[in-house]
């Protein structure tokens, strides 16, 4: 009998271990399509089958997926990664699969055309521009966030809180430095301020909602992410209607879907709808929080079983991330088996290895490590999360002056999935 393999076309770092892993507990030999699969340091470590491809080129995969049926039983195709999930869905409709609608993911992906559809359903979000960045921001009023029209992990976007922080963050984004996904094209709107809720859904049914923190302004890149969010039954009930809003309106309801939202004076203002799996440690704390897993869950669905979203138990879980308060070498991070060994931490993981360039590019890659933590209620979470955080100690030698910094930089090779022939992203972030 033909072994049923399950195509992942290119990986994450930060879940790219948990796909493995789920498939071959549900019996599934997981082959791995990607432009570089030595990017993915599991690949390796678990011995998973992978193939070199371009992942922009949907003949090439097809014919490389034409060819692996010749040895394997394909029963799925997935990804969790935003910039060829459309990609996916025209390789599931080729091998009549389930998956994704290919148009509906482009068009929600185009943050303009997102807003768009939102705003014409009713959906309450930012006031936007796609404009002259000066006349926009002086429309909208200040402050505004600037940022890319495509992308994921919070690449290219910031709060700009003056005119000044906005010229200076349209020079940057125009200058050659900002890796675009697409046209360049950038996206104004009005920063709605008030507490971050993320949604998760599989299909039409709410899975989990969590609450995030962020690092210092003017960037976005989260510290701290707990489930459930403290909500009440009311609230989270307007979060549930307002995210079933969204997917009607984007043309979404197949397979996973993370919302953000800020709860505003008006309520909860839709922030971005993202149409995959959400990355980062997030499934991990939806799978300790309710017993949903989520990973798992989705591959069921991509290879036509039946799933389950059914709670099994309701416990805190939350994680805080490590981040560096300065650029410069990371010189050493001690040993962190005694975080892991207190009472109710469910994992500690460090990105980057001694001597790693630390360069800070106010986006998820920013993140060197997190530690997770679950209980039964969210505040005894929380302690147990600062008290491991609190025995975190790392050195990082600060970068000589700026000749030598600079000269530094460019060599910087980051641990943290940045392809550089492509730009392409691990969006552990989505904001």
């Amino acid at each position: 009998m033909e072994r049923r393999a399950l195509i992942l076309v290119e990986g994450t770092i930060s879940t790219g271990l948990r796909f493995i892993q789920a498939a071959r507990r549900l019996g599934l030999h997981p082959i791995t399509l990607s432009a570089d699969p030595g990017r993915y340091d599991y690949i390796a470590a678990e011995s998973v089958e992978a193939i070199r491809v371009d992942t922009d080129n949907v003949d090439a995969l097809i014919r490389e997926c034409s060819r692996l049926r010749e040895s394997y039983d394909i029963v799925g195709i997935t990804s969790a990664l935003e910039d060829v999930y459309a990609t996916v869905g025209r390789l599931c409709r080729h091998f009549n699969l389930p998956g994704p609608n290919s148009a509906s993911i482009e068009r929600c992906c185009d943050k303009f055309t997102q807003r768009q559809l939102l705003a014409e359903a009713g959906v309450s979000i930012p006031a936007y521009r796609l404009a002259e960045v000066d006349v926009a921001a002086a429309e909208i009023g200040l402050p505004v966030i600037l940022k890319p029209a495509v992308g994921s992990g919070s690449h290219g976007v910031r709060l700009c809180r003056n005119f000044d922080e906005l010229a200076e963050h349209t020079t940057y984004l125009f200058s050659g430095k900002h890796v675009w996904q697409s046209s360049p094209r950038v996206l104004i709107e009005e920063f709605a301020d008030g507490p971050f809720y993320c949604a998760h859904l599989m299909g039409n049914e709410l899975i989990a909602v969590g609450s995030g923190e962020f690092g210092p302004p003017p960037y976005f890149v989260f510290r701290e992410v707990s489930y459930p969010a403290p909500l009440t039954d009311d609230d989270r009930e307007r979060i549930a209607d307002v995210s079933l809003r969204c997917l009607r309106a984007l043309g979404l309801g197949w397979g996973p879907t993370n919302i953000e939202f800020r709860w505003t004076g008006h309520g909860p203002v839709v922030i971005e709808v993202n149409p995959r799996l959400v990355c980062g440690a997030d499934p991990e704390l939806v799978r300790l929080a309710c017993g949903v897993d989520m990973i798992a869950e989705h591959i069921k669905l991509v290879i036509g079983n039946e799933w389950d979203l059914g709670t099994r138990h309701s416990h805190a879980a939350a994680a805080g991330y490590l981040l560096p308060a300065n650029d410069g070498t990371l010189d050493w991070v001690d040993d962190h088996s005694r975080w892991a060994a207190i009472s109710g931490v469910a994992e500690v993981m460090i990105y980057v290895k001694p001597k790693t360039l630390i360069v800070r590019k106010g986006d998820y890659r920013d993140r060197i490590g997190h530690v997770i933590a679950a209980s039964p209620s969210l505040a005894q979470t929380k302690q147990i999360l600062r008290r491991a955080v609190d025995l975190i100690d790392l050195s990082i030698t600060p970068f000589p002056p700026v000749g030598e910094q600079e000269r530094c930089a460019a060599n910087y090779l980051p641990a943290d999935g940045i392809e550089a022939s492509n730009g392409r992203t691990d969006p552990d972030d989505t904001a």
